[in-house]
């Protein structure tokens, strides 16, 4: 049987602005479930929309702090929302002030202008705490988590944590499309740089959220956001 998956989240509260225009950028609300009608938004027309928007529709819009992982054997979803909370009760809230659209490797994604301490700080200790909860990876899903990695030291992460991406090789991105064409990122990243305006700035990093996805063919939702405590 098919067990759900959750992950640990940045994502700006369900009231902002920023919320409401990333999840139109992606056609799916993360929190209610509700599909949104793309934006008009040169140089995409709407079915073009929905493919550039695929991939980070399917996971909602937010940044990795701990990448997606099934629970260990010992763990369960009562347990691993207490321990958010726990973790969360710990922390006091930031705001990073320089968020920007960026084209980023193959995709378009929100970026700081430099890299946060802070950032940084809280992303390491999450895929450290949380850590316990997480069953080791599938042989098929480690193949595919290494398949495009050429470094030995990220290969080592994902059998050390289940991600490439942690610690000093961390960098914070809230995506917004997929893989695009390196003659179209540019256009696309205007339009949505646009499209997008200030809203970003600051961005309140303020809580983390628990991300549930029910089955591999199904989209996360937000479980639940957890505040930090001032």
């Amino acid at each position: 049987m098919a067990k759900p998956r959750y992950a640990i989240y940045l994502a700006p509260s369900p009231d902002t602005p920023l919320w409401h225009a990333a999840s139109r950028v992606i056609g799916r609300d993360a929190v209610t479930g509700e599909t949104l009608p793309f934006p008009a938004l040169p140089p995409c027309d709407a079915d073009d929309w929905a493919e550039v928007t695929a991939e980070p529709r399917r996971y909602g819009f937010h940044a990795t702090l701990k990448a997606p992982f099934e629970l260990s054997e010992d763990a369960d979803e009562a347990f691993l929302l207490e321990a958010a909370r726990g973790f969360a009760a710990t922390r006091r809230g930031f705001a990073i002030p320089d968020l920007s659209v960026r084209a980023m490797k193959s995709f378009v994604a929100l970026t700081p202008d430099a890299r946060h301490t802070d950032l940084d700080g809280l992303a390491a200790d999450c895929v450290v705490a949380f850590e316990p909860f997480r069953a080791p990876l599938a042989e098929a899903e480690r193949a595919r988590r290494v398949a495009s990695l050429t470094e030995p030291r990220h290969i080592a992460s994902v059998d050390r944590w289940g991600y490439p991406w942690v610690f000093e090789d961390f960098r914070f991105h809230m995506t917004l499309t997929g893989p695009l064409a390196e003659d179209r990122r540019e256009t696309v990243r205007d339009g949505l740089a646009a499209f997008i305006g200030d809203v970003a700035r600051p961005l309140a990093v303020d809580a983390i959220c628990v991300f549930r996805q029910e089955r591999r063919d199904r989209p996360f939702r937000v479980l639940e956001r957890l505040p930090f405590a001032g």
